[in-house]
């Protein structure tokens, strides 16, 4: 699994990490605080339910509770849907996010790629529309996508939703950055409407813990939520995950902020690295793909730097590299390091 998903910090000396995409503002103070307190509950089991977090999340997203089935990170929930699936044929648009490749072959479904446009910023057409044959089960959508930074608009996921109603597919809609975007991109608010439509999200990426792993998935759809409840494992979210979880519900205000500063970020960093000459994608999230001929990532890891090299996403090659959005004082240390590099 090494250098499958970002950076390896572990075995590489790294001063700073532009390889995984959290928010550059950090852990809320109010969600550190309560996982400091929650080390006094370690003499619990947690609870199996996770009620108050399944009636805070429901709070804030505005759905109802038995909706909501939660996990230990999105990645859990991508296992426990396909185990609970049994896709024959599952369809995966490249470049995306590996794990949809590792969870499918976990449950030994055969895999069709659909390869997404350069030309066409790596955005989904309709020729993804036709490549949705009545012999494909599953279909995995990321929105906005992984590593690419796009996301497609809310007319076009409606249309690809009705084709695969009408040929039986299921949809795994990872929104996983959607926050990054805003809120008024996710497709929670029509989710009665699509009842093969699996939304997943996670706190990993807005509230900035991915070590503390917590992801859910929303499903109109009472049976199919059943049978995937019925894939995880007891006791799967911790005393630390379900006090965060409730926390971070609270944490308005800072998602509003977060919007606005990696916004502002995203557009310096991106005018910084066009000036240096790469091929800089346009991107809606906290993260920027590009290409460059020059060696970057070894380059900068030389200088104790790490950005993702993207050359092992399928889809893509050498060359492509994808860089987060960090704070400011981060960002330029990372242009100053990028201009030192090239001369």
């Amino acid at each position: 699994m090494g250098g499958i998903h970002g950076g390896d910090i572990y075995r590489n000396k790294v001063n700073m990490d532009f390889s995984v995409n959290i928010n550059p503002l950090g852990i809320p103070d109010e969600v550190k605080k309560v996982l400091k307190g929650a080390a006094d509950r370690c003499l619990e089991y947690p609870d199996m339910e996770a009620s108050e977090l399944k009636s805070a999340v429901s709070n804030m997203l505005g759905i109802p509770g038995e909706y909501l089935t939660f996990g230990n990170g999105a990645s859990e929930i991508f296992m426990g849907i396909v185990h609970a699936l049994k896709p024959e044929k599952t369809l995966i648009p490249v470049p995306s996010f590996y794990g949809y490749e590792y969870t499918t072959e976990a449950a030994s479904s055969d895999i069709v790629y659909f390869p997404l446009k350069e030309e066409n910023e790596f955005l989904p057409d309709e020729d993804l529309l036709e490549a949705l044959t009545e012999d494909i089960d599953m279909l995995w959508f990321a929105n906005p996508n992984n590593p690419t930074g796009k996301r497609v608009e809310t007319e076009y996921l409606k249309k690809l939703f009705q084709v695969c109603r009408e040929k039986n597919i299921y949809v795994v809609l990872d929104e996983c950055f959607i926050e990054f975007c805003g809120s008024e991109y996710s497709m929670l608010p029509d989710m009665e409407d699509y009842a093969h439509v699996l939304i997943v999200r996670a706190f990993t990426k807005i509230y900035a813990i991915p070590g503390v792993r917590l992801g859910y998935l929303v499903c109109s759809n009472k049976t199919l939520s059943d049978r995937i409840r019925k894939q995880l494992p007891e006791w799967n979210l911790s005393v630390f995950a379900q006090a965060a979880g409730v926390a971070c519900t609270g944490q308005r205000t800072y998602v509003e902020k977060t919007v606005e500063y990696v916004k502002k970020e995203r557009k310096y960093l991106t005018d910084g690295l066009k000036r240096f000459g790469f091929h800089v994608y346009n991107s809606d999230t906290n993260f920027i793909l590009i290409y460059s001929e020059r060696p970057l990532y070894e380059m900068l890891l030389q200088r104790g730097i790490l950005i993702r090299d993207c050359a092992n996403f399928k889809g893509l090659s050498k060359g492509f590299y994808r860089i987060a959005v960090k704070q400011r004082k981060d960002n330029e240390k990372l242009l100053e390091a990028i201009g030192d590099c090239i001369g």
